[in-house]
This record gives structure tokens, C-alpha cells and sequence, in this order.
């Protein structure tokens, strides 16, 4: 009895991320009413409550599931890269391009940002410990200059943080990939040591 309702408890829990993210990017989270979310997954609003809390808490499981998925596509570029430098180039340049993706536009960058403050810090930690770990991949080829990896991390991570939600917010988002790319290259090759 107890396995069966924990799997039933796991199933109402994604019935309800799987339409609150089709309804929160259709809508928009401020636009999303909570009685039509729930009639649409057949559920209650004491189901609802019951596995994150209110609203906004679904936004955030919401959010934490697209930065699962964003986080896998991202390792996949760098994993199947020629060479390790050009992986840390493409994933960082994928990176923005994501911003015109409109799921990610409006949940992650748009709605996230308003209502929860943007990322997690625990999403924020683990972003510049994935970077860290290819920018001391790369110092130990070579290919980097020497540098405290966590602080090239750092900031790294906030330029492509930021540039993602500027690219976002604007009505010409493809002039804006275009001109955050350009700066972002240039940003790049001042990580190369010298020689490379």
C-alpha cells in the first residue's frame, strides 16, 4: 500500500509540473490562474499545495526542471566537442542562443527573474562548478592562462548570466545574440594563454 501511494504521490507531482510548465509558457506565470492549472492536470489545489507549497513553488520546480534539461544539452556539447577548448567555446555561445528559445525566455529568464529572484544559489553554484571544472581542464592543457579557475568561473558565469537575460529582454533578441556572441569571442580569447 505505502510503495503504490508513493508512486501515485510521484505521478500527481509530474501531472502537475508537466501543466504548470505548458501553462506557465502559454501564459505566462502572472497570467496562469491556479483553479484552471489544476483542472487541466484533473487534480486539487490540495494537491497542488500538498507537493510545492503554493504558485510560486511550482514556478520553481518548474524552473529547476528546464535548468536540468539546459544543464544535460550543455555537457553534451562540451562531451562531444573535437577538443576541450572549442567544447567551453560552443557551450558558452549555446548558452545564449538559449535565450531565444521561448520556453526558456519566458519561465528562466523572464518569470524566474520577477518572481523568484532569478536562479536558485544552489543552480548558481552548480553552473560555476561545472565551468571551473572545464576552465582547470583547460589551464592543465595549456590552452588557458593561469588563473584562479573559481574566479574565471565566476565571472564568466555572470557575463553569460547577464547577457542571456539582456538578450531576453529585448524585441530584437537575434540583434542582440548576434552582438553578445561577437563580445563574448573576444571575451574568450583573453582567456587563452600565450602561444595557443
Amino acid at each position: 500500500m505505502a510503495r503504490r501511494t508513493r508512486v501515485e504521490m510521484e505521478e500527481t507531482r509530474a501531472a502537475l509540473l508537466a501543466t504548470a510548465r505548458k501553462v506557465f509558457s502559454e501564459s505566462g506565470y502572472a497570467e496562469a490562474s491556479m483553479d484552471d492549472l489544476t483542472a487541466q492536470a484533473g487534480l486539487t489545489r490540495g494537491a497542488l499545495y500538498h507537493h510545492f507549497g503554493d504558485k510560486k513553488g511550482l514556478l520553481a520546480a518548474v524552473v529547476e526542471q528546464i535548468d536540468a534539461e539546459m544543464d544535460a544539452r550543455l555537457r553534451a556539447i562540451s562531451d562531444t566537442a573535437e577538443n576541450a577548448w572549442e567544447g567551453f567555446c560552443n557551450r558558452c555561445q549555446a548558452y545564449l542562443q538559449m535565450a531565444l528559445e521561448p520556453e526558456i525566455q519566458r519561465l528562466v529568464l523572464r518569470d524566474a527573474r520577477a518572481v523568484l529572484g532569478g536562479a536558485s544559489p544552489e543552480a548558481q553554484r552548480h553552473c560555476v562548478a561545472s565551468m571551473q571544472r572545464l576552465i582547470d581542464q583547460l589551464i592543465a592543457q595549456g590552452v588557458v592562462a593561469q588563473a584562479d579557475s573559481e574566479a574565471l568561473a565566476s565571472l564568466i558565469y555572470g557575463s553569460l548570466s547577464e547577457a542571456a537575460f539582456w538578450i531576453a529582454e529585448g524585441d530584437e533578441g537575434a540583434a542582440r545574440l548576434q552582438r553578445g556572441t561577437d563580445a563574448l569571442q573576444l571575451l574568450l580569447r583573453g582567456l587563452l594563454a600565450r602561444g595557443v
